[in-house]
């Protein structure tokens, strides 16, 4: 009978609870289209820029910055608590001691003849308690304790590919507002020097005050632009001190040390055909992932929950009734128990608990499909993003190229009195726009670059 019974229990925890996992399937496209720039070796992304200023930038952001740190932190509290699950599977030994003082009732006739009403106790006992976990309740709550341990690994991972993400395109983007405003001042000063010799000109008659107060207009109309401009670069680079974790103080008052803009795109040819299951290794993609096992090791636990929990406990130490016999021979205690508590009516309150832990995991489910569909969105947009922003620049230097050539024609067509003042202003007015126009292209190349970067998991 004992053997009959031994044997049920064995195959009833052979089949109880154990979770059954693997990550979900994918309908993945066999390769990339394009590929991404690869630098060479194990350096970081970012060196594909071969700018020294914004390597120093990055690591200053990568010690420093606030949200980095919380996730680093949230690492540490998985971990803290992955150790707490693990525990559970280990038995649990305390110290305990104990000191009283009692008094007894002489009404009762309960004590028997020359038993001291008054009396002391002393105790001191070492516990000890282990659950068996026959049922797996105990194994699954540690694989969903380290399934989220893997998962804020990644959680903090994708932290830091946006961050350095977000640094690089932040620093492009300053530095293309340092150029802006130094195209503006130099074409401001042009026009300031061409407006004080078109003033003399008045003066001498040569001009008309219709003319003159054109060109006063275009000059005023450039001056206009620069304070927006200056807005901007000054809200850019706050925006970049906070990202790099600097002190209130520095991110109010310090300015950036920085390089000025390359006038070449960030390096982008590489060769075609990885393979689309490498953009599975994302963080972003592989926290959902272990979010699913986690919930997944859930439902295992909750299951459990139905199936009796054995627990063993054991007692041994010294109890007397004077301080100096604690811990002589005929003091000594000791117990050995084991237990079994059988789950039979909680108003249904298992039933609710593993329906929800089930819900969570069809939840997860779902946020890991939508996570890897909305990966590759992102790679399909950053691969054409960045193809796109290359043949903006390359065009928008072309018309850069061209203006200039219109400009010093127009200015040559001025000199020899065929053109007036004014064509020689509308060609320094688009030449400006266009000056203006590729470096915001360079910018947007080399954003593109690090979204991509970003978009394939870095």
């Amino acid at each position: 009978m004992r053997s009959a019974a031994l044997a049920l229990l064995v195959a009833a925890a052979g089949c109880a609870v154990q979770p059954d996992y693997r990550p979900p399937d994918a309908d993945l496209p066999q390769a990339w289209r394009e590929s991404a720039p690869r630098p060479a070796g194990e350096a970081p992304w970012w060196t594909v820029y071969g700018d020294a200023e914004l390597e120093r930038l990055m690591q200053e952001a990568l010690a420093q910055n606030s949200d980095l740190l919380v996730a680093a932190a949230r690492v540490d509290e998985a971990r803290a608590l992955l150790g707490e699950a693990q525990s559970g599977l280990r038995p649990q030994v305390q110290a305990g001691a104990s000191a009283g003082r009692s008094l007894s009732s002489a009404a009762t006739g309960l004590l028997p003849p020359g038993t001291p009403r008054e009396r002391d106790n002393y105790r001191a006992t070492l516990d000890l308690s282990w659950e068996i976990d026959l049922f797996g309740r105990l194994r699954a709550a540690r694989e969903a304790a380290r399934a989220e341990l893997a998962a804020s690994e990644a959680l903090r991972d994708g932290v830091r590919l946006a961050l350095t993400a977000r640094v690089a395109a932040s620093y492009y983007g300053l530095l293309a507002l340092d150029a802006q405003v130094e195209l503006t001042r130099r074409a401001l000063a042009l026009r300031e020097e061409s407006l004080a010799l078109q003033r003399r000109r008045r003066a001498a008659g040569v001009i008309s005050d219709y003319d003159l107060r054109q060109i006063e207009a275009e000059a005023a109309t450039l001056r206009a632009q620069l304070p927006p401009l200056e807005r901007d670069r000054e809200i850019e680079e706050a925006a970049l001190a906070a990202l790099l974790g600097r002190s209130p103080r520095a991110v109010f008052e310090s300015a950036l040390a920085r390089s000025a803009l390359a006038q070449a795109p960030a390096a982008t040819a590489v060769p075609a055909g990885m393979p689309s299951e490498l953009l599975l290794r994302r963080p972003d993609l592989v926290e959902a992932e272990r979010r699913l096992a986690a919930a997944n090791a859930r439902v295992a636990a909750a299951r459990a929950a139905y199936f009796p929990r054995i627990s063993l406990t054991g007692l041994l130490g010294s109890e007397s009734a004077e301080l100096g016999d604690l811990f002589t021979g005929p003091a000594g205690i000791w117990s050995f128990a084991a237990a079994l508590a059988q789950p039979i009516y909680g108003g249904g309150r298992l039933a609710a608990q593993r329906d929800a832990a089930a819900a969570r995991e069809r939840a997860a489910l779902a946020q890991y499909q939508g996570a890897v569909r909305n990966a590759f969105r992102e790679v399909r947009q950053a691969l054409a993003a960045q193809g796109r922003a290359r043949e903006s620049f390359e065009a928008q230097a072309e018309r850069v190229r061209a203006l200039e050539e219109t400009l010093r024609l127009a200015r040559l067509r001025y000199a020899s009195g065929i053109a007036s003042q004014l064509d020689v202003l509308d060609a320094e007015r688009g030449l400006l726009a266009a000056q203006t126009a590729r470096v915001d292209a360079l910018r947007a190349q080399r954003a593109a670059v690090a979204d991509l970067y970003r978009a394939l998991g870095g």
